[in-house]
């Protein structure tokens, strides 16, 4: 690293830039992507590095992908050594090389300028099918990640600018919808735009200004994460979520147990009194534990906070292989990512006695459903992730409500978060109805976020239905005497009038066409006690239909004699 003085308003061109490029990244791929997967939900992340993996700045559009690209873009480095040169291109997604969920296929590209590697842009994506035993890649009655999924360690696609026929062929060979292709090439597309633009920066600057000014960056970022830990009280705090159901063992409960030690400027998540992992796919990874360990910090500190390398550096997280949040080989970890809302809650509680101010309630609890069929209109192969009525409500904090339907937390998220006639395009479905949920949300001085409801009409024949989540268990917790949120269910009501109820984590060939589709996402916790509630404002929400009048007087106390 040079001598070279540090420019403060040069620093902030820099940081301010690589958000820039991270974020034309993620329009590039908004405007090329196939997938409602992608192009509406959102489900991606991309990245710039600097040559060695450490993260200069990314655009999250779905959190629990935000901190997954940095660690394998080490490991990379490390796994190919001297063997990496300009225009190569490297698909991943293998969960115990630390990628975090199978669908999650990441590309990587390394960037060059006058022969020496200085960084990297990536892009992942949730890809509509990965192969393994059942189409779209989440499968319930999975144990090994053979039944889940085709692994891809690190490999190059593209080597030295040209691309390699026979890797590419052999992936796409053994995953079912060519829609994935198109996908992955949009996502190389969009790393070749943060080339592109990294280097018309570095040419302008200069390559010493830039690795003087990101080390300096780093550290500035560094220091704020440190403030902000310097504002929670030293000491050892314990919290606990809980999972219910790993799909094969019916009554079965697993506890995730965080035990927190803050110590001055600097804080440590340690997870060694988790459950062990199951054995079924409710299993999490390293990477996509620690990355909801992460975003759910992030939620209690400064939102102007760079993401950065130096953001991370204060952070250190412990999670014992073989626990249910970091599973070993070969273990099926396809509901991974949806231990994030335990992993947080854990984290909620434990802080919440010394941070009242910075914790929120608990949000929904997830449960989903995605279906998979042959489209009659056009005899296509189709799947869709039921994003419209993914996820609920989120918790209220202090001087706060939560969120109304957060979907996919992204930038298309809420009641919209799924384009209603896009999904009747993309899908044989006809939609009956997605409302926001009277009386779903958690009662409080500040309420949750309202659920929602959804219906639509199966369009398809011989339709299968994969169910994962366990939201119908345990209703989002209220704090500090704010109450809980609601439930969720899902309820198949075929043409025959039999009513299926399936499991949380199920799946169920043959749904017939005119099947109605029913599902309910509950609301998230309140806070504070309801009876406090402005009066104004909820006579308001009873007026609109967001709480009815029975439950403005049974929950927050509302008398007959005021207006509403």
């Amino acid at each position: 690293m040079s001598d070279m003085k540090i420019d403060p308003i040069l620093l902030s061109v820099y940081a301010r830039s690589f958000k820039a490029i991270t974020d034309e990244m993620s329009i590039s791929m908004a405007q090329t992507t196939r997938s409602p997967i992608l192009c509406e939900a959102k489900d991606y992340v991309t990245g710039l590095y600097d040559g060695d993996g450490n993260m200069l700045e990314q655009t999250e559009n779905l959190p629990i992908l935000a901190f997954s690209l940095a660690p394998v873009c080490k490991y990379i480095k490390e796994y190919f050594g001297d063997d990496i040169h300009p225009g190569d291109v490297i698909f991943h997604n293998d969960v115990f090389s630390l990628g975090n969920q199978n669908n999650d296929v990441a590309v990587y590209k390394p960037i060059f300028l006058e022969g020496k590697l200085v960084a990297w842009t990536a892009v992942k994506g949730h890809q509509a099918d990965i192969g393994g035993n059942v189409a779209g890649g989440y499968n319930p009655n999975a144990v090994e990640v053979w039944q889940e999924a085709l692994r891809i360690p690190p490999v190059k696609v593209i080597e030295k600018g040209k691309l390699r026929k026979d890797v590419w062929n052999l992936i796409f060979a053994n995953i079912r919808f060519d829609i994935v292709q198109h996908d992955m090439k949009a996502e190389i597309g969009a790393c070749t735009v943060g080339e592109r633009r990294l280097l018309e920066l570095l040419r302008k600057y200069g390559v010493d200004s830039y690795e003087s000014h990101k080390q300096a960056l780093f550290e500035a970022t560094r220091k704020m994460m440190e403030a902000e830990i310097a504002k929670i009280p030293n000491g050892h705090y314990a919290g606990e979520g809980r999972v219910y159901y790993d799909g094969r063992h019916p009554g079965s409960t697993f506890t995730i147990r965080v035990d927190i030690e803050v110590r001055e400027r600097s804080i440590r998540f340690d997870y060694s009194r988790t459950d062990a992992q199951t054995n079924g796919f409710v299993n999490g990874t390293f990477t996509s534990s620690a990355s909801a360990t992460i975003l759910t910090l992030l939620q209690m500190v400064n939102p102007d906070i760079p993401h950065n390398e130096g953001m991370v550096q204060p952070i250190e997280i412990v999670i014992p292989r073989g626990t249910i949040l970091n599973a070993a080989y070969p273990k099926a970890t396809t509901f991974g990512n949806h231990l994030c809302p335990p992993n947080a809650d854990a984290i909620q509680r434990a802080l919440a006695p010394v941070m009242p101010e910075r914790v929120t309630a608990g949000w929904n609890n997830l449960l989903c459903s995605l279906t998979t069929g042959i489209d009659p209109r056009n005899d296509e192969k189709y799947v869709d992730i039921g994003f419209m009525g993914l996820k609920g409500g989120s918790g209220a904090m202090l001087g706060t409500d939560g969120y109304d339907h957060i979907g996919m937390i992204d930038a298309s998220g809420g009641v919209l978060d799924q384009d209603y006639e896009m999904f009747e395009q993309q899908t044989p479905h006809t939609l009956v109805k997605h409302e926001l949920l009277i009386d779903s949300a958690g009662a409080g001085q500040w309420r949750g976020g309202l659920g929602v409801e959804t219906i639509f009409e199966i369009g398809s024949d011989d339709t299968q239905l994969v169910t994962f989540g366990d939201g119908d268990f345990e209703p989002a917790f209220g704090l500090f005497g704010g109450g809980e949120g609601t439930l969720n269910f899902i309820r198949l009501h075929y043409p025959d009038g039999q009513i299926v109820v399936p499991r949380n984590k199920d799946l169920i060939t043959g749904v017939p066409k005119g099947t109605r589709y029913h599902q309910q996402a509950g609301g998230g916790g309140g806070y504070g006690d309801p009876k406090k509630r402005d009066r104004a404002l909820l006579a308001q929400e009873v007026a609109n239909g967001i709480i009815s009048p029975e439950a403005a007087r049974h929950s927050y106390g509302m008398s007959d004699g005021e207006p509403a």
